[in-house]
């Protein structure tokens, strides 16, 4: 299992950080490398507690499907998505949210397994992790920007 942790100081309060954070329309917005798209599911606004999405975005040169349900939020304090259906072995992305003298702490914590073994493995070590980074961090660029206007 691999697992990235990534923490984002936002000068905003963290109402609007987790919003920001749970809304399909600006994920779409900080995807425009992959020209990810929400398919099915919730496909605009805010994503719930048990709702899905179904995302559709070009990965290392294919169109990939992604299918994930909200299965625990605890209003601007902690949410989870977890992958039902795609490419992945397991696939879980916990977001955390802290508020220290109106700037926002936001942690991501994203853990995945990769299916055909070693050489998931491999594919995981030499492109894969590097590559879900730069994702989150593009993601995380873009509601920093959105949420401290």
């Amino acid at each position: 299992m691999t697992t990235i942790h990534l923490t984002t100081k936002i000068n905003a309060p963290k109402q609007i950080v987790f919003d920001a954070s749970r809304n399909i329309d600006i994920h779409q917005q900080s995807t425009s490398p992959t020209n990810e798209k929400a398919i099915a599911g919730v496909t605009s606004g805010l994503i719930n507690l048990n709702e899905t999405v179904t995302w559709r975005g070009k990965h290392f040169g294919f169109y990939l499907t992604h299918k994930s349900r909200i299965t625990t939020m605890n209003l601007y304090d902690y949410f989870v998505d977890e992958m039902e259906q795609g490419k992945f072995k397991s696939f879980k992305h916990e977001h955390f949210f802290e508020e220290e003298n109106g700037i926002t702490i936001m942690k991501d914590k994203m853990q995945y397994e990769t299916p055909f073994g070693f050489f998931g493995k491999l594919f995981d070590f030499l492109f894969l992790k590097r590559h879900l980074t730069n994702f989150l961090l593009e993601r995380n660029k873009v509601l920093k920007q959105v949420s401290e206007k």
